[in-house]
């Protein structure tokens, strides 16, 4: 058995770009720990959504909780900083704000639980955090600098295929979806590793509807028809240095036991 460290910035994040890595290594027999920097305070919901006197936050921490068991996650951490918001907004400079953290503090956080579960893989985004968002970028420094501190040898960048994004959005035409940023994902040209997850997609979309605060049933995600939902989500795609060029890997596991 060997132990996966999937890193996200939010709750909900864990399982759009890595749930069904994280199903997969579960069911393959392997340790699953799921780190998330912040518990997602900034998130929107409806009015009337929370119950009485309920924080925001204390719902996201139960829903990422619900959602890792789905996945198949032996350990939820938070690291204990707040949510920056999106890029230029005010939040992003808030004392305690993940973007505003120093990243040798923070990665000695990560580092703590990496050199605990003796981790052989971790995950953490592109240096662009996928679409700019300044906490997923800070996942992305933190992770690697961890990872640097406790040897993890083997560190994937989860990103988005952009070729094959903007390739559905061209043939489902039919769907509204939201706008995307000009930095969104990675050329498939760059990116070195996919693995088919379109077995696991029932968790997936299991483990998304467990988000109910920020991933309603009329949300792009849930509302897509399961051929599209297969589409957009059936592949994961990740960066690793010293891979490629081109896809040379397909599994986040492989020839770990």
């Amino acid at each position: 058995m060997a132990t996966l460290v999937s890193f996200h910035a939010h709750p909900d994040d864990e399982c759009i770009g890595c749930g069904g890595v994280m199903r997969k290594a579960h069911e393959d027999g392997h340790r699953v720990v799921l780190v998330v920097a912040t518990r997602g305070e900034l998130g929107e919901v409806p009015d009337g959504f929370l119950d009485e006197g309920e924080q925001l936050w204390q719902r996201r921490v139960a829903e990422t909780q619900a959602s890792a068991d789905i996945l198949g996650v032996d350990r939820v951490e938070f690291l204990g900083y707040t949510d920056s918001g999106m890029m230029g907004e005010p939040t992003n400079t808030a004392p305690g704000t993940f973007w505003t953290a120093d990243v040798e503090e923070a990665a000695e956080r990560l580092a703590v639980i990496l050199r605990e579960e003796k981790a052989d893989v971790l995950t953490v985004y592109d240096d662009h955090g996928g679409y700019g968002h300044p906490d997923h970028i800070q996942v992305h420094r933190v992770g690697m600098r961890a990872a640097e501190l406790v040897g993890t040898q083997r560190v994937y960048q989860g990103t988005m295929n952009r070729d094959l994004v903007l390739a559905s959005r061209a043939a489902r035409s039919d769907l509204e979806a939201p706008e995307l940023p000009d930095n969104f994902g990675t050329p498939q040209s760059e990116i070195t590793c996919a693995v088919d997850v379109s077995a696991y997609l029932q968790h997936k979309r299991k483990a998304m509807r467990a988000h109910a605060s920020q991933i309603s049933e009329q949300s792009f995600f849930l509302a897509l028809p399961d051929d599209a939902f297969q589409f957009a989500f059936g592949v994961e795609w990740f960066l690793r240095d010293g891979q490629g060029p081109g896809i040379t890997e397909t599994d986040l596991m492989a020839g770990l036991t």
